[in-house]
């Protein structure tokens, strides 16, 4: 009887020492996290995340508002600002910041206006691909049978064809390559690896219990695939999407670079440093400072997409 009444005494004991920092503080226990609220928390802890989002916020300003860090004309052309003139690096957000290219422009103006064109293009297929790539992907994971089988026979189509290969047979049938011609072709290719992913998601979200309890209380298809299915299925598919944007603004600055993406008077980094290629040896910094603008603003998004794959996969913490 001692021992038990010890026992009794230290479980209450224990217990009462659990309740005293809830009764101290006057909070309640915190309730459980979902998938989403529990990536939020752990990305706040994150450096890499907010860094790579304090460069993609500066960068999405830029690109909304480019004359509010300068106010040189991009496409203003004056042969007295010599391209051999080696640029003013003291003189900040001044036209002869970065130099000049070999037509006179304002080589720090041409690259905050080329901005917009890459994360247009970058957000734009991204956006295209997602819908339409998820769409396919859904619709095969869930129903299965016939439908399955035709639409991964078209992706694994699409996957054999070479990515760049295939935008610039598509491109080079236009003549006049707008933002929104370069992002059509791009996504016309680009969609296959969001619906693969999404099929893959799709066909594991839709055994769970929570799906057959819905389809057992007489839920339709519509409802289930978008208030149960998608939801959770939609993880890897933002991870797969944020890293590929940076691909798609690199993969048009190459179009660009090849002569076979966007076309003057369309301002461009890939444009500018196919111009700066030319005179690498005399005028490097034409080169230099467009190409490093274009480094960055990849590798801003591929520090997100990292962090965000880490916070939505519980095995990588």
């Amino acid at each position: 009887m001692p021992d038990a009444t010890k026992t009794q005494t230290e479980t209450e004991a224990v217990a009462d020492a659990t309740a005293a920092p809830s009764a101290a503080t006057g909070k309640t226990q915190d309730k459980p996290r979902s998938l989403w609220g529990d990536a939020w928390f752990d990305l706040r802890h994150r450096p890499m995340f907010w860094i790579s989002s304090i460069l993609l916020l500066l960068l999405l300003i830029i690109a909304a508002f480019p004359g509010i860090f300068t106010g040189a004309d991009p496409r203003d052309g004056d042969l007295t600002n010599h391209f051999l003139t080696k640029p003013e690096l003291g003189h900040f957000f001044q036209p002869d910041w970065f130099g000049y290219d070999g037509q006179g422009r304002s080589i720090y103006a041409r690259v905050i206006y080329g901005t917009r064109a890459s994360i247009m293009v970058g957000v734009g297929v991204t956006a295209v691909v997602t819908l339409i790539g998820g769409l396919l992907g859904m619709l095969a994971g869930y129903f299965g049978g016939w439908l399955d089988s035709v639409i991964s026979r078209v992706t694994d189509i699409f996957f054999g064809i070479p990515f760049l290969l295939g935008a610039m047979v598509v491109l080079n049938a236009f003549t006049d390559r707008k933002v929104y011609v370069v992002i059509l072709a791009l996504a016309f290719l680009g969609w296959t690896s969001i619906c693969r992913v999404m099929r893959s998601s799709v066909i594991t979200a839709k055994q769970a219990d929570y799906v057959t309890a819905a389809r057992a209380l007489g839920a339709g298809t519509p409802r289930i695939l978008f208030r149960h299915v998608l939801p959770n299925a939609l993880a890897p598919t933002i991870v797969v999407a944020t890293i590929a944007l940076g691909g798609y603004i690199s993969a048009e600055a190459t179009l660009s670079f090849l002569g076979l993406g966007l076309a003057d008077p369309t301002i461009s980094w890939g444009i500018d440093i196919a111009e700066g290629s030319q005179a690498i040896r005399d005028n490097p910094h034409a080169l230099l400072f467009p190409a490093g603008m274009l480094s960055l603003t990849v590798f801003a998004f591929i520090m997100l997409g990292d962090a965000v794959r880490d916070a939505l996969d519980p095995k990588l913490r």
